[in-house]
């Protein structure tokens, strides 16, 4: 395991909110080291919706502010990272069970009001009746209104920050933990164990505790201080159906109990159906989705549409831990997705900084209110800066479709599904995989789905990836697509590689 003796600061938790925050601390020229106990964005960071939105519910819910800063950021990361968010266009269908008609007309008005001078179109009446909007749906649902908001790969852009906070300067260890902090001199000493037991100490002039659901457990556990804020832990689950839905458009269907299910594009030949919301007593850990939770999903489905979901039908599910900030609400589904920051102190007045709740539309943000609560802290902090600097991979000349299909000109000897699943995840980047590629044997190995040796070996040099799982599931999502004897082919080239190296 190889860091630094010293940096300004130690950034705990490997998922969206930490890789944003130690992009955007390497790139003020602060010396930034991240840890992470598993891999990048492998807990809540890769299980959430996947959409980059303001939020319809939130502005019901009063908080305009919440709305108009992740409105705001919407289009902020559909400028710096088009291979990793786009557009999305999102149905309401209005029928038996739906709230009237005028209500989610007004709110879609205010909505489109909120995100001000907007790259998306704004709402709009659709008649479901007949077209390809309407195709499946019950035969009651024959009006519906559409908005605009974003889809994003949620893993990815975890990577994508941390890859970009790398290239910075930043030191990023995965699977490493911080098992203790000590206050020494005027900052911290952490000691940092690797999971084959690895051990070093580094001195940081400032701690910022970014982990998710473990942000009370690590503050007490690690650093000794009692944390003045809670969470509160909330599983979401998601269903992954083989592709139900006609076109390129979401739904946001509302459930027999009020709450709403969105049923979205997935990954061309899929549909992602989520999510539920399920109080998580006890500590945190990794979660699977539970029977009941798959019923509730295919419940609210078969309230709009008119084939039921079939078993056969699920080609995978996921689920993760949320971590809200507890405001006090009762109700799990109306606590705050915002964020709210938290300076302790040790008896030296060293500054650990906690992050609690938050989502994934306003990590960047999140990021800089973090840097502008240290810059008292760490003198020397530079201005903002990750708004008009692509992430890796979006320094694309014209649109992503203008990007693909030239990638597929340039590269004619080669499937255009594999470059059209490449320039996805890597953008610009996807040329590093293919080299000088002619044909499809250049690239090794095809593990199937569009997965060959190449592109795992540039995820293992590039972007940390260590396990079957980080390839498949969050750098890739191949393995949706896979089959198990596939699967296991990853697998053994993983280890066989890691036997070599």
């Amino acid at each position: 395991m190889s860091i630094p003796e010293r940096c300004d600061l130690l950034m705990v938790g490997g998922g969206i909110h930490g890789a944003g925050i130690a992009r955007d601390a390497a790139g003020r020229g602060l010396g930034v080291v991240l840890v992470e106990q598993y891999d990048l964005a492998a807990a809540t960071s890769m299980s959430s919706s996947k959409l980059i939105h303001g939020g319809l519910r939130y502005l019901e819910q009063g908080r305009l502010r919440l709305v108009r800063e992740a409105l705001a950021e919407r289009e902020i990361l559909l400028r710096i990272a088009p291979h990793l968010v786009r557009p999305l266009s999102f149905l309401m269908p209005m029928g038996p069970g739906s709230r009237p008609a005028w209500q989610l007309r007004a709110g879609l008005w205010l909505y489109d009001r909120v995100a001000g001078r907007s790259s998306l179109a704004r709402s709009w009446s659709v008649d479901l009746a007949g077209q390809e909007a309407g195709a499946g749906l019950r035969p009651e649902y024959r009006r519906g209104l559409g908005y605009s908001d974003a889809w994003g790969d949620d893993a990815r852009l975890t990577v994508a920050n941390a890859r970009s906070a790398a290239d910075l300067g930043a030191v990023v260890l995965c699977r490493t933990r911080c098992v203790k902090l000590e206050p020494a001199g005027k900052g911290w000493v952490a000691r940092l164990q690797h999971e084959d037991g690895d051990a070093a100490n580094v001195a940081a002039r400032a701690v910022v505790n970014a982990t998710g659901p473990w942000v009370g457990a690590f503050l007490s556990d690690a650093a000794g201080v009692e944390s003045r804020s809670r969470v509160r832990l909330v599983k979401g689950s998601h269903l992954v159906l083989r592709r139900r839905a006609a076109g390129g458009h979401a739904y946001i269907l509302q459930n027999d109990d009020g709450r709403v299910v969105f049923v979205i594009p997935f990954e061309e030949d899929f549909t992602l159906v989520g999510t539920t919301d399920v109080p998580l007593p006890g500590a945190p850990g990794l979660v699977d989705i539970s029977f009941e939770e798959v019923d509730y999903l295919k419940r609210a489905v078969a309230r709009y549409f008119a084939a039921p979901v079939r078993d056969e039908e699920v080609a995978w599910s996921f689920a993760g831990v949320r971590a809200l900030h507890d405001d006090g609400r009762d109700s799990d589904s109306r606590l705050s997705r915002d964020y709210v920051l938290e300076l302790d102190r040790a008896s030296n007045g060293a500054p650990i900084l906690s992050v609690y709740g938050g989502k994934l539309t306003t990590y960047r943000r999140l990021a800089e209110r973090v840097l502008e609560r240290l810059a008292r802290e760490l003198h020397g902090v530079g201005p903002a800066w990750t708004a008009n600097v692509p992430l890796p991979g979006g320094d694309m000349t014209g649109s992503f479709e203008r990007f693909a299909a030239d990638l597929a000109h340039r590269y004619s000897g080669l499937p255009p599904d594999w470059l059209r699943g490449l320039a996805r995840r890597h953008g610009s980047l996807a040329v590093r995989i293919l080299g000088t590629a002619e044909r499809p044997s250049d690239l090794g190995e095809h593990f199937g789905a569009g997965l060959t040796a190449a592109e795992i070996d540039y995820l293992v040099r590039r972007e940390w990836a260590t396990t079957a799982e980080d390839v498949l599931f969050r750098r890739t999502k191949a393995g949706v697509r896979m089959n198990d004897r596939e699967r296991a082919a990853v697998d053994r080239y993983l280890k066989a590689r890691a036997g070599a190296a």
